[in-house]
């Protein structure tokens, strides 16, 4: 390739090889592999939680494959992993980034195939010889879904200064387990001696390639969702304080039922969710003493609020709590007690990046009718990128819109699609970062 900036012309000529992306995901896809729900070998979910000892083998592969493509692999103290390959100029490295743990009955593509694409990348240009002006690099986050430990993002939260490490270290692992961060860190060999922090390992761009994880591009027929910002969410524990008592026994006058006020509050966060245009989903309930024959006295559950603006979320979020403190004071042996977990605002991605997503799907997929405009109703590592440095995402679409799923599925021609975009905005945005320095 040329020693000048890459060129549109240059840029549009590298390609990526959608066998050989494949075949990479699918071969990691064999630690951590999931419920079958088709005849194909590939045709499974994936559990691969955070730290397990399936998440250490993906990690090892990844470390040991860029390292192999000339990388320099930095690990830091939350076990966020940094290849970087180095360009012509000193300078932090343009990234793509995302993670390779799943939910517990997760898909193939959440987050997997930002890695994979990432790699890919990588590939091409040593096949091709390019040289980067900048240094660029791909980064897998730990524990984005926050499905082992209990707060999602909670990695790259550390890294943008965001969450202190302490927490963070601290969390442990959800369904009774005494592991931690840091234990599991530990045991796998992925606790880094480098700070988490964007201060020792700065970035000067992150790009995250994401199966949308909804039916929009889908059902309109489009290839590339250009990824403008994420809503706002929050996360809260709910605990309902009842009274243990028999069933047999205990009139319903007398009863405390903690399980019964939880179905009432989980249903009025549906309704006022809907009356604001906003959403709210509970995906943790636990009570006890958990007996057939035992009213239950305590109940704790999850409550997940999002909306496009934090204003609806806080409007939300205050009417839910005058409900709640309504429905149990109607029976003045039953409480409720709220705790927020995680407060993520409203994020808008940086214009010089949407603007290299753009200008590299219209590219790729030839028409502008295939490209969107969205916005993310999940949460991803590049939340908290976004306030550390420019930030977007690009979306491919992922069959019916079904994501945490094992039957979630992206067509091989759609990855190599998102794969390209991702590989083109990184060189667009490596070529505006000379320029800039040139002027």
């Amino acid at each position: 390739m040329s020693a000048s900036p890459l060129s549109d012309a240059d840029i549009g000529r590298l390609k990526v090889n959608q066998k050989r992306l494949m075949e990479d995901l699918h071969h990691t896809c064999t630690w951590g592999t999931g419920k079958k729900w088709g005849r194909q070998a590939i045709f499974t979910g994936m559990t691969r939680l955070a730290l397990s000892d399936d998440d250490k083998r993906a990690r090892d592969w990844f470390v040991q494959t860029t390292r192999n493509l000339g990388c320099d692999v930095t690990v830091d103290s939350m076990g966020n992993t940094f290849a970087v390959r180095p360009g012509r100029r000193d300078g932090p490295p343009t990234c793509a980034g995302s993670h390779l743990d799943t939910q517990p009955t997760g898909g193939r593509y959440d987050g997997i195939l930002g890695i994979h694409a990432g790699v890919e990348m990588l590939k091409v240009f040593e096949d091709n010889h390019v040289q980067t002006e900048y240094p660029v690099g791909v980064v897998n986050w730990t524990n984005e879904e926050g499905a082992r430990f209990p707060i999602s993002m909670v990695s790259s939260g550390v890294w943008a200064g965001e969450i202190p490490i302490e927490r963070a270290h601290n969390l442990q692992e959800v369904g009774g387990g005494t592991a931690t961060m840091k234990s599991e860190l530990e045991r796998i060999g992925y606790l880094g001696s480098v700070p988490a922090s964007y201060q020792s390992i700065p970035i000067a761009a992150h790009f995250e390639l994401h199966i949308e994880q909804g039916p929009i591009l889908e059902a309109e027929r489009r290839k590339i969702g250009v990824v403008k910002g994420v809503q706002a969410y929050r996360w809260y524990t709910i605990d309902v304080t009842g009274r243990d008592a028999h069933t047999g026994t205990t009139p319903f006058s007398s009863r405390a039922d903690a399980l019964l006020l939880a179905a009432r509050l989980i249903t009025r966060s549906h309704d006022v969710a809907v009356k604001h245009s906003a959403l709210g989903s509970t995906g943790i309930l636990t009570l006890s003493p958990g007996s057939v024959n035992t009213i239950p006295g305590h109940v704790r559950f999850s409550l997940d609020i999002r909306a496009p603006a934090d204003s609806t979320v806080e409007t939300v979020e205050a009417e839910l709590k005058n409900a709640f403190a309504s429905l149990a004071s109607q029976n003045s042996k039953l409480s409720v007690e709220w705790q927020t977990d995680t407060t993520s605002p409203a994020v808008n991605f940086h214009p010089d990046c949407i603007a290299a997503v753009r200008a590299s799907a219209e590219s790729v997929t030839g028409s502008a009718d295939l490209v969107r405009d969205m916005v993310s109703g999940a949460g991803h590592d590049s939340v908290y990128t976004s306030r550390r440095c420019p930030t977007s995402m690009i979306f491919v679409p992922c069959r019916n819109g079904v994501s945490h799923n094992p039957e979630e599925y992206t067509s091989p021609e759609d990855c190599a699609i998102g794969a390209e975009v991702l590989m083109q905005s990184v060189l667009r945005y490596d070529r505006l970062r000379a320029e800039r320095a040139s002027a």
